[in-house]
């Protein structure tokens, strides 16, 4: 019988992935792909091994979860190793649990891979840690892709010392404005990370009141960082530059 691998991909780099997903990607027969699994990742499957790339499109979400499970299922049939490769882990607003339990109660034998979240990994490589003694004692991971009960739901996070908001680059406006209504301050730090532990990143530090009055210019894929820890990001790149002088 065939095994389903639901497996995290990490944010990016391909030394980022566990060993054990590494070496499932090496075994694998065919590998259903999302959108922001890196090119880096990908090359490290089986040679000859069935590339199905299945990423979400907006409006149309429903429709290719929908497809993405007959896909799955159809791979099982032909190959003794099937892959479904999320970015960063498979259960972190990835819909991996979802998957999970439609095929466990089809019947299909799974197994779980998690992946290294870019919720954490990308502020952190990038020099702005979540938390930090006397800083910050805790954080928050939000997606940013909410459809309802937009005021609502942000007034919940005002009194978060760090909030890493996932997927929420097309809103930020919004985002940012609600935070600000909620009682987080208009001068408080933001950051975004662009294409995280790639060749490609880029990181743009602004405030919640350039963000909220549409002056914060950034592209998707991105991670939202908000707080007093994006401060200490120009310390640890001093820092860190002076290490390796």
């Amino acid at each position: 019988m065939a095994r389903i691998y639901i497996v995290g991909a990490g944010p990016g780099r391909a030394d980022l992935l566990t060993l054990r997903a590494a070496r499932i990607l090496s075994q694998a027969g065919a590998v259903l792909y999302d959108r922001l699994v890196s090119s880096e990742v990908l090359a490290m499957v089986r040679p000859g091994a069935e590339l199905i790339p299945v990423g979400k499109e907006e409006s149309r979400q429903e429709e290719i979860q929908a497809r993405i499970l007959a896909l799955m299922e159809d791979c099982a049939r032909r190959c003794r190793t099937v892959v479904r490769l999320k970015g960063g882990d498979p259960f972190i607003f990835g819909r991996g649990a979802e998957e999970w339990a439609y095929l466990l109660e089809r019947g299909w034998d799974v197994e779980v891979v998690p992946g290294i979240s870019s919720a954490v990994s990308v502020p952190s490589l990038a020099g702005v840690p979540p938390t930090f003694r006397g800083i910050a004692s805790g954080f928050a991971v939000v997606t940013g892709h909410v459809k309802d009960g937009f005021p609502e739901y942000w007034a919940r996070y005002k009194d978060i010392d760090t909030l890493v908001i996932l997927m929420g680059v097309r809103h930020r406006t919004r985002i940012a404005r609600h935070l600000i209504a909620a009682g987080r301050s208009a001068s408080e730090p933001v950051c975004f990370i662009e294409n995280g532990t790639t060749r490609r990143e880029r990181v743009v530090e602004a405030t919640l009141g350039d963000t909220a009055r549409g002056a914060v210019m950034v592209e998707a894929p991105a991670v939202m960082v908000v707080g007093q820890v994006v401060r200490l990001r120009d310390q640890l790149l001093r820092l860190v530059r002076a290490a390796v002088a």
